[in-house]
């Protein structure tokens, strides 16, 4: 992949694109590439692993009227290509992106309907004066976007945005608080005031009549009342093995060297053992943790051993969080609700040393085939007919009945004193369940799997675990991150199976990824096939206090505090005593540590140079 970026606004916007780039330098370190004419600039920091030697960009149409920057990977490139080349078209690389250029000149903006992979693309049509940005259907590849004077500028990173004169960085509370009620932020919301993340599946377009943004494509679960596809559980399982195993193959493209990230857990084995049976040159990258509760190495040692293929372990214990912690938040640009980013952040370091440029992992399994616990705890619900309201909930999800994160109110109420006085006393201005966050349509008729799992993919998937925990961890490291599991062929095939085939009930308990579980059967050790999911996580605000003092007393100060203006200085006192109390524990992932909110709230500020709310 690589960092985009571009205005699209009157005059001269060479000089300040070329700034924003250099910004983005960690995420295309091999090439720099800049068009400029009047009113519009796009810049490109290229990684090289497709055509490296003729895949420079930006890229140029036939005629020369329309120029093309895009991060990502495009893998059904090869097809679009002859079908393209037959009816005349003629390419100038061997580049998997150029593709896009000729699909838009036949048939302009719906190219990105034809288009199967990860990206997020500027291309802008000097004929008609106009721009247009997409981003790929799951949210892999990122995208940011914010107003100018006369126009628009984008970039890859919000870093990139801010190099521009015009953007003035400052805090947007929404954001934080979304990060505190959700598993992350949730797009177009950033922490950013005045940008946006254009959503997944997305289009923007800016010209003479304005800017306006628009869906093209969306999750689209069947309804519940809707004749369910039939087949026995074996067949939807060689099915999924059958699309994984190619949408591995399809993600083995390019010219640099690939590995694979192996947690030990369902979803990366398999991926692992569909690269050995492939024959795929591939090195396993893993993390061990000296805390024994959440080490898999010994499950990471039953992969290895079945597939033969090289391992590279590191351990990540507590005392390394503090110095990478700064480091992680300034790429992250976001608050997080944990600390495991710092481990995503020394596994993308460590695949990086070892000469790997693409890394495979395997986000998306959870979201699509039910292997986080609320999906069993939501069945269990419905079996006992307890149900749950709340005015929250039919506001941002537009069904009081939907069940997703616990008591959306309760939460709230127990945040808002964490606040600094003035913003609670403006609150509603800022409380993120004021806003819808998602397509209400989508969910209303659904199974209740299947509302959560477009939940997931919205609120949990595409802005956090691809977002601040994937790709700005992997890029900040020039490492891109490919992720079979959200291939298009195994999305749709996600989709159309009955809720059944993922949540089956087996002697009076509920087996999640039961069809992943029947996919690896075979291919992987019963043991880790049949085990329960392990979360990745890592140590939260209690073991970071009792491992760096200093550094979490610094950073938590409440002459700090008070200065950045976000938090109540004795209310942030109070919980760091609290979490500084001898014997202290969160279960995590399963307890909220709104102290670890704050922090990173408050090292963001800084890393990111970002003005309070005052």
């Amino acid at each position: 992949m690589c960092g985009v970026a571009g205005v699209f606004a009157p005059g001269p916007q060479g000089a300040v694109v070329a700034a924003m780039a250099a910004r983005l330098v960690h995420r295309g370190p091999d090439e720099h590439g800049l068009f400029a004419a009047d009113g519009v600039a796009l810049a490109c920091q290229r990684l090289a692993i497709v055509d490296v030697a003729g895949g420079q960009q930006p890229m140029h149409g036939e005629a020369d009227d329309v120029v093309l920057v895009c991060n990502g990977e495009i893998y059904n490139h090869r097809a679009l290509w002859a079908g393209l080349v037959a009816r005349g078209h003629r390419f100038a690389s061997r580049s998997d992106v150029e593709v896009i250029l000729h699909l838009y000149q036949e048939v302009g903006d719906a190219c990105v309907e034809h288009l199967e992979g990860q990206f997020a693309f500027a291309l802008y049509d000097a004929r008609r004066r106009r721009l247009l940005l997409a981003r790929d259907r799951m949210g892999v590849s990122p995208l940011h976007w914010a107003r100018v004077p006369g126009g628009v500028a984008f970039s890859s990173e919000i870093k990139g945005l801010l190099a521009h004169p015009a953007i003035a960085p400052r805090l947007d509370v929404t954001g934080v608080d979304q990060v505190f009620a959700f598993p992350g932020l949730v797009s177009p919301r950033t922490a950013v005031v005045g940008v946006e993340s254009l959503p997944p599946g997305h289009l923007l377009v800016a010209d003479a009549a304005g800017v306006r943004t628009r869906a093209w494509w969306d999750l689209d679960y069947p309804r519940a009342d809707a004749p369910a596809e039939q087949a026995p559980p074996a067949a939807w399982a060689e099915a999924l093995a059958a699309a994984l195993r190619e949408a591995v193959a399809r993600r083995l493209q390019g010219e640099a060297p690939i590995g694979a990230y192996l947690s030990g857990g369902l979803d990366s084995s398999l991926l692992v053992a569909l690269l050995a049976e492939l024959g795929a040159p591939t090195a396993c990258f893993s993390i061990g943790f000296p805390d024994g509760a959440v080490d898999e190495r010994a499950h990471q040692a039953r992969v290895i051993a079945a597939t033969g293929l090289p391992h590279h372990l590191i351990e990540h214990p507590a005392a390394a969080i503090p110095a990478a912690f700064e480091r992680m938040i300034r790429h992250a640009e976001c608050p997080v609700r944990e600390s495991y980013n710092t481990a995503a952040l020394a596994l993308a370091d460590a695949a990086h040393a070892a000469g790997a440029r693409v890394v495979l992992s395997g986000e998306g399994a959870d979201e699509l085939f039910a292997g986080y616990p609320g999906y069993r705890v939501d069945a269990a619900r419905a079996a006992a007919g307890s149900l749950l309201d709340g005015d929250a909930r039919a506001i941002v999800f537009g069904d009081r009945a939907v069940h997703y994160e616990g008591d959306l109110d309760a939460a709230r109420a127990r945040r808002l004193p964490l606040y600094h006085p003035d913003l609670q006393a403006e609150f509603f201005d800022h409380d993120c369940l004021e806003h819808p966050l998602v397509d209400a349509a989508r969910l209303r008729g659904r199974d209740p799997l299947h509302q959560r799992s477009y939940l997931d993919c919205k609120l949990r998937l595409a802005d956090h675990l691809l977002g601040d925990h994937g790709d700005r961890m992997t890029m900040a490291a020039s490492v891109e991150a490919r992720f079979p599991f959200l291939d298009e062929a195994v999305v749709d095939l996600a989709r159309r199976m009955p809720p059944a085939v993922k949540l089956r009930l087996v002697d009076q308990r509920r087996v999640s990824k039961a069809v992943i579980r029947d996919a690896a059967r075979g291919r992987l050790p019963d043991a880790i096939i049949d085990r329960d999911k392990m979360g990745f996580h890592a140590p939260g605000t209690p073991e970071l206090i009792r491992q760096a003092p200093e550094f979490m007393g610094d950073l938590l100060s409440p002459a700090r505090i008070a200065r950045q203006g976000v938090f109540d200085p004795a209310a942030v006192a109070a919980l760091y005593a609290r979490h500084a109390a001898p014997g202290f524990r969160l279960d995590l992932p399963f307890d909220d540590d709104p102290l670890m909110v704050v922090l990173s709230t408050s090292v963001l500020m800084d890393a990111l140079g970002l003005a309070g709310p005052g």
